[in-house]
């Protein structure tokens, strides 16, 4: 029996995904690109973490992952969450990939940026099809 608010079938529970919390199809968009940004900021502070020994980095890190997922959570409240995922996900990766090249020096070579425009073909693409 589904509970007020949820039908059956969705997030394979046996519930469907809510209205959104009462955010608009437009805001669940802007959180989970929010999301993806945070997901970049998580990323980056990975970096100096040093096993965790870092305070200010990790406390950096576990924000930004706190900030990320749960903005992926409110936004798979309106989009679905295997499209939600890949396209935080993405976001996360072409971030994470970007900031590598400007600010650590790493290879910038015309593979990798064709690979970050499939990246970013393949965003559009699922918002696209996004019912």
């Amino acid at each position: 029996m589904a509970e007020a608010g949820f039908d059956a079938g969705c997030h394979g529970n046996g519930l469907a995904q809510s209205d959104g919390g009462g955010y608009g199809r437009p805001m669940a968009w802007l959180w989970l690109i929010l999301g993806g940004c945070f997901e970049i900021g998580f990323t980056t502070c990975l970096r100096f973490v040093d096993g965790f020994r870092n305070i200010p980095w990790t406390l950096g890190f576990l924000a930004s992952v706190a900030v990320s997922m749960g903005l992926l959570e409110v936004a798979s409240r309106s989009i679905a969450m295997g499209t939600a995922y890949a396209i935080w996900g993405g976001i996360g990766a072409i971030g994470t990939v970007i900031v590598g090249i400007i600010w650590f020096a790493e290879p910038a070579t015309s593979i990798r940026i064709a690979l970050i425009f499939a990246i970013v073909a393949c965003i559009a693409g699922l918002k696209l099809t996004a019912q």
